[in-house]
């Protein structure tokens, strides 16, 4: 497989490690977009979020608040980006990973959300809403 992050975990590309269990890594993404700049990576080989199962998410997400607060008190962070990028426009290695990003003043990282609620007509909610809870059913 041409993998990177699986390559990684097989210990033929160096990494930054700062944990490891049977369920996953955690190293230092190394495009460092803020210092600290961490992904949890699961050990076996899913694409994406989509393809995770409930047992990996739980285990992956058992680990995240220690290695955030661990990033924390190592370098004092205004405060945490946790993201997931799943397909396009962002995922750029199809190997399901989670990434921490310590905020600081001025760091330059651009994560914005539009805010659409003035746009969002109640109909529109409950149309949304019953979507999503019929696919919920199945």
């Amino acid at each position: 497989m041409d993998c990177v992050f699986c390559k990684i975990i097989n210990g033929e590309f160096p990494c930054y490690k700062i944990y490891e269990d049977d369920i996953i890594i955690a190293i230092l993404d190394i495009s460092q977009a803020t210092k600290g700049h961490t992904i949890i990576i699961s050990k076996q080989h899913y694409k994406n979020l989509y393809d995770i199962d409930e047992s990996l998410a739980a285990d992956i997400f058992k680990v995240v608040p220690k290695i955030a607060n661990a990033i924390k008190r190592a370098f004092n962070p205004i405060g945490l980006n946790v993201l997931i990028n799943t397909e396009r426009p962002l995922q750029t290695v199809f190997h399901f990973h989670l990434h921490l990003i310590p905020r600081y003043y001025r760091d330059g990282v651009d994560i914005d959300f539009i805010n659409n609620q003035g746009n969002t007509t109640k109909s529109m909610y409950i149309e949304t809403r019953d979507k999503i809870i019929e696919e919920l059913k199945k």
